[in-house]
């Protein structure tokens, strides 16, 4: 049964389950550990952007259930690299949580020396949701699908401004194994995050861009962008009509932006079952997922099996994208 599927269920059960008590006895589903001081969940970037949003929707609805207060905490900096290497060396207790995403796994091709191993330092709770990058252009561009953006890709070859969020994001390495599996060169464009990238792709500055999808729906749906593809396997439900670059031009073909909940290593296994069926069960709530999903974002709600698989997997493809496109940051 899929996430969205058990959603009803879900919301059904947590509705009866809310005025009792939760007890952690034999032959309860509620595993036998919680809390006996305040939590805090780590967010690597400033206040404001997605990261950031679905870290304090987290806190807000985990602590009633901990029975604690929740803290929510910003520690940006380089590249997410500092909240990452605190929570890597915090005490693997419960406590101390980090609303992790995609740079986690990237980084540390990106960065000469790195404080953490995605896969060794961590202990993955939950996936809770993933979106697409989307290719998009102004609605003056000649581009009006994949096809015609490719030709004039040949075109302007290697001339063609394609900007991303910055060096080494999500954003550019989706554009750069776009141009190596279609066989074209870009002028990449870097900016400091997606926002200040989509306001010059509207002004006319940039040709195209490769960006999250929340932080170009808006826009999108404004009409001020032409959205061409998005890059994940399967269509975004926030623009169903738009096709995916493995549909229109390069089977399997998958790049996802995703975020979630991590703990530091060693966190005992009861912790973990713990919060992952308290963060499952609030990113089942209809206000919850369907804020979630108006930004642009499908709620996926993935347990720690999957969501270890996910960055094992994401760890070890992005060296080799990285090492092609000549990404480095000090």
């Amino acid at each position: 049964m899929t996430f969205r599927r058990d959603l009803l269920l879900r919301t059904a059960l947590l509705a009866g389950a809310a005025a009792m008590p939760r007890l952690a006895a034999a032959g309860s589903a509620v595993p036998a550990w919680a809390p006996d001081r305040p939590v805090r969940i780590v967010i690597p970037v400033a206040p404001g952007g997605s990261l950031d949003i679905l870290g304090r929707i987290l806190a807000r609805h985990l602590a009633p259930r901990l029975g604690q207060p929740v803290v929510a905490e910003n520690h940006p900096g380089a590249g997410s690299n500092l909240a990452f290497e605190l929570t890597a060396r915090s005490r693997p207790d419960g406590l101390t949580l980090v609303i992790g995403s995609d740079p986690l796994t990237i980084n540390p091709a990106l960065y000469p020396r790195i404080g953490f191993d995605p896969v060794r330092d961590f202990a993955p709770i939950v996936e809770a949701v993933r979106a697409p990058q989307v290719l998009v252009v102004n609605p003056r561009s000649p581009a009006t699908d994949l096809a015609t953006f490719l030709a004039w890709a040949k075109e302007a070859d290697g001339r063609l401004t394609v900007a991303s969020q910055g060096n080494g994001s999500i954003g550019h390495l989706a554009g750069a194994l776009f141009a190596q599996q279609a066989g074209v060169a870009f002028t990449h464009v870097p900016y400091r995050g997606g926002g200040p990238a989509v306001v010059d792709l509207v002004a006319g500055h940039v040709e195209a861009l490769f960006v999250t999808l929340p932080a170009a729906i808006e826009h999108i749906r404004g009409g001020r962008l032409r959205a061409l593809a998005v890059t994940g396997a399967e269509r975004a439900a926030a623009l169903p009509a738009v096709p995916t670059v493995a549909e229109a031009l390069l089977p399997g073909f998958d790049v996802v932006t995703w975020q979630g909940v991590l703990a530091p290593a060693g966190t005992p296994s009861a912790a973990i079952a713990r919060l992952a069926q308290d963060l499952q069960d609030i990113l089942a709530l209809p206000e919850v997922a369907g804020d979630l999903e108006r930004q642009g974002f499908t709620v996926t709600g993935h347990g720690p099996d999957r969501f270890a698989a996910l960055v094992r997997a994401e760890a070890a493809r992005w060296p080799e994208v990285v090492r092609r496109a000549g990404a480095r940051l000090e």
